[in-house]
């Protein structure tokens, strides 16, 4: 495998096949987007309260949400990057809740490992650096979501 993924299941109710196939996808599209090998994330399953938590937190916003990012490669202001050969690249943390997912699998009429992966690949290229804050770069994001999502067998 391309990456390495740290897994923590809080709410211990995934299977680990469910896992097995989030950490399939996730290197299937690091492989879309030619990420070197032994790069490595964080991918955290969680409650609708924990997430609303962290989306207090570090977004402002009092809410539950279906996934939240943090790129450890974006620079903050005042900071130095750290390059060096043989230092692994540490793209971030992906944080998902595993009610939310449920919810929007239901309302989107399609299967919660779809809506699981949809949010792991949506997560993953935040880390990436894509984003929807505009037009153009939710076009751009979303058409890559759709690529990586059909290309592995998740197609809506």
């Amino acid at each position: 495998m391309k990456l390495e993924i740290d897994f923590l299941d809080e709410l211990n109710e995934l299977a680990q096949q469910e896992i097995e196939e989030i950490e399939k996808l996730l290197n299937f599209a690091a492989d879309k987007e030619n990420i070197q090998a032994g790069s490595e994330l964080s991918v955290t399953f969680v409650s609708n309260e924990r997430i609303q938590e962290i989306n207090r937190e570090y977004r402002d916003k009092d809410q539950p949400t279906d996934v939240i990012s943090f790129a450890l490669e974006e620079m903050g202001e005042g900071e130095i990057e750290v390059v060096g050969a043989d230092i692994p690249r540490v793209l971030g943390d992906i944080i998902i809740s595993v009610p939310r997912a449920r919810e929007q699998a239901e309302e989107y009429n399609h299967s919660f490992m779809r809506e699981l992966g949809f949010l792991s690949v949506h997560g993953f290229l935040h880390l990436l650096g894509y984003d929807h804050m505009n037009e153009q770069d939710e076009k751009r994001m979303f058409d890559r979501q759709k690529e990586i999502l059909d290309g592995y067998g998740l197609a809506r």
